[in-house]
Order: C-alpha cells, then sequence, then structure tokens
C-alpha cells in the first residue's frame, strides 16, 4: 500500500508520524487498502487563524473511497481531528457490516418457513 502526503513541506518528523499512525489506523480495516493519500492546505494564507484542512482519503479495492477532512489551526491538530473521524468512520462501517452477516437472508428464512420449523409462521 502507498501512503502519500502532501502539502506538508520541510518537517521530517511530524511526516514520519503521518505516515505511522495513518498505518496503524488502516491496519485495522477489513480489507488492505490499495492506496492513502493525505493533504494539508492552508485556507486563508498566511492571514492565520483556524485555517489547516487536512484531508485523508482512502482507496479500498471494489469500494467507494473512503475520506476524513478536519480544520485546525496547526497540521498536528488536523491530521489528529481527521484520523479521529476516519476511526469513527471505519467503526460504524465494520459494525453495520457486522449487523447485515447476522441477519437471516430471506432464502434462507422462507425455506425455514416451508420446512415448518415452530415459531415461524406462513402468514405474509
Amino acid at each position: 500500500m502507498t501512503i502519500e502526503v502532501r502539502g506538508l513541506s520541510g518537517d521530517r518528523r511530524f511526516r514520519a508520524y503521518v505516515v505511522r499512525a495513518l498505518g496503524e489506523a488502516l491496519d485495522r480495516l477489513r480489507v488492505a487498502p490499495v492506496s492513502a493519500q493525505v493533504g494539508f492546505a492552508d485556507e486563508n494564507g498566511p492571514k492565520g487563524g483556524v485555517a489547516i484542512r487536512c484531508l485523508l482519503e482512502i482507496r479500498v479495492p471494489r469500494r467507494p473511497p473512503i475520506d476524513a477532512r478536519h480544520l485546525a489551526e496547526s497540521p498536528r491538530l488536523a491530521f489528529d481531528g481527521a484520523l479521529t473521524k476516519l476511526d469513527r468512520q471505519v467503526a460504524r462501517d465494520r459494525g453495520r457490516r457486522r449487523q447485515q452477516s447476522r441477519r437471516p437472508k430471506k432464502y434462507y428464512l422462507a425455506r425455514r418457513a416451508l420446512e415448518g420449523e415452530p415459531g415461524l409462521s406462513r402468514t405474509a
């Protein structure tokens, strides 16, 4: 998997932190991602204020891309906020998939109803 960091000039320690933290977060995904991009942008230039935007975009095979954004005063705070949002999205998606796999499918239920298993009614 490729992790690409854009818009972050100079600070090699922070770039290493970004790659390491994102790699640990992506290890929790069920399917291995193809690529990950981290982008930083200063929204209002040298004026200051809450202006650093961090965008995380994860590409997973046969799925739409997962993205998370956060706006903060510094690149570190923006990245940490976006990473927190990404963790929540991954946990929510994992929970949704777990619930879908636990529900019996309609054909399975129909077969059980036709066999006359107790507790299932044939009324529609």
